[in-house]
């Protein structure tokens, strides 16, 4: 969908049109590339910038042959088509950028040794991935749920495509007992992410009841080498490492977010939100009755919101152009949101310790500052809160409890079933709400927020650091 509320980077706009026409005409495309990928930089446009990059490299391999022109033509008019619908989430999260993407890349590789790229290398461009846990578990227990898994996996892999429903039936049996109390054990997103996965598949048309993975849709695919992938941390697991491994973690956690990013989220999803917002990624909420409806419901929207944007004036934040009365509702909301983040940090700078239902409570505003920030396609800003919301998850999730509901953000407790966060310094949220206040007293004057890149850096490695296990 369009975001005609949302701003525009008419710099990148107008250069990717440049270089479209410059390649059609065999003419050079490197200085409009370059001008497009500075001005996607500029407004904060990580995943976008990405992808305008990788056009920059393969851009000169148009004169091989004919078919190359073809794929590199049809990925400048197809990214610079959704640079125009101003919608960051699409930018992200949409396949077929990925599928251009991917061929960009297919393309270097016949030239030059580049690795493999995979889905969540433009969806979580930039962010903060918390580590996913494995929880100890007896070694007889575990070797009895990896037989069964395994066997599960084999029928779902090669047997009949009738008993497809039934395997992943067991399969799910199987996460469910792995699956232990951390908001961060893997088997939980794990779970989430295949569940979220066939529901998509079923709306997309298969049977409820018995899902042909061989016949099915994408979605069934994708599960399906999720499921096969999992077996492989079961191995893990029985060796006793304590976290997932990274790279899957942030396939299984894009995958996850993927169409909900899209499309939204029902009430009926609200299980798989809340395993998104606890890595620090939001989505946006629809209820529609039917797939007619809510073709009707959007399309009246955007008739609206392009009316308003067509009618209202317009404001300049360096390179992005943002709608004037959207730009103003956005202030006014930021303003309660970064009072609160300012304050609760301070607390927990000054005390050591800050309330766990208030550490849940900051994350939830940063979230929600958040994702404003994106929708008004102010990147920067939308980085910093998402990365400084995960932060404040994780001190509400792994500090260490006190008597009276409090988080230590100084201690640690080897003995916790959870692990906790050692030496977590509690000044580094604080800074990270002082610069994003910076940031929005920014764009309030009119001038193009900065980019925070040093609060994300300390943000990400407190997010990132590995906790205690208790195994």
């Amino acid at each position: 969908m369009p975001n005609p509320r949302g701003g525009s980077v008419r710099l990148a706009e107008m250069a990717l049109t440049d270089a479209l026409h410059a390649f059609h005409r065999q003419g050079e495309t490197g200085a409009a590339l370059k001008r497009a990928i500075a001005a996607l930089h500029s407004a904060g446009w990580l995943p976008a910038q990405r992808f305008a990059e990788a056009l920059a490299l393969v851009a000169p391999l148009g004169d091989e042959s004919d078919g190359n022109r073809a794929r590199i033509a049809d990925s400048i008019a197809m990214f610079g088509a959704a640079v125009e619908r101003h919608n960051l989430r699409e930018l992200s999260c949409s396949t077929v950028l990925f599928d251009h993407y991917r061929g960009l890349h297919a393309l270097l590789a016949a030239h030059t040794r580049v690795a493999p790229v995979s889905y969540d290398d433009l969806a979580l461009a930039g962010r903060a991935i918390a580590p996913a846990t494995l929880r100890g578990i007896a070694p007889e227990r575990l070797a009895r749920v990896r037989a069964r898994y395994e066997e599960a996996l084999l029928r779902l892999l090669r047997g009949p495509a009738g008993e497809s429903a039934e395997a992943c039936e067991r399969l799910d049996a199987c996460l469910a007992e792995l699956r232990g109390p951390d908001p961060y054990d893997f088997w939980r997103l794990a779970s989430s992410a295949v569940h979220a996965l066939r529901e998509h598949a079923q709306r997309d048309g298969a049977r409820a009841d018995d899902i042909d993975f061989d016949a099915g849709s994408a979605y069934d695919a994708d599960a399906k080498r999720l499921y096969a992938r999992f077996n492989l941390v079961l191995a893990d697991q029985a060796h006793a490492l304590s976290y997932a491994p990274r790279s899957l973690v942030r396939a299984t956690l894009a995958l996850l977010w993927r169409d909900f990013a899209l499309y939204g989220a029902a009430p009926e999803n609200a299980e798989h939100v809340d395993v998104l917002r606890d890595y620090g990624l939001t989505v946006a909420w629809h209820v529609a009755a039917s797939p007619a409806s809510e073709a009707a419901w959007e399309e009246g929207a955007a008739q609206a919101s392009e009316e308003a944007s067509r009618d209202a004036g317009t404001r300049d934040l360096g390179v992005l152009r943002v709608n004037a009365a959207a730009y103003e509702d956005f202030l006014q909301s930021a303003e309660t949101s970064i009072d609160a983040l300012v304050e609760r940090g301070t607390q927990a700078s000054e005390t050591g310790t800050v309330d766990e239902a208030a550490a849940l409570a900051a994350a939830n505003a940063s979230h929600r500052l958040g994702a404003a920030a994106c929708a008004l396609g102010l990147g920067h800003v939308a980085s910093l809160a998402d990365t400084l919301g995960l932060a404040w998850r994780r001190v509400a999730y792994h500090g260490e409890a006190r008597d009276g509901g409090e988080v230590d953000l100084q201690g640690s407790t080897q003995g916790s079933t959870q692990g906790a966060t050692r030496g977590l310094d509690a000044t580094v949220p604080e800074r990270a709400a002082q610069m994003l206040r910076s940031m929005l007293h920014q764009a309030a004057a009119g001038i193009a927020p900065s980019e925070g890149r040093g609060s994300i850096v300390a943000l990400t490695a407190m997010i990132e650091r590995p906790l205690t296990i208790a195994r």
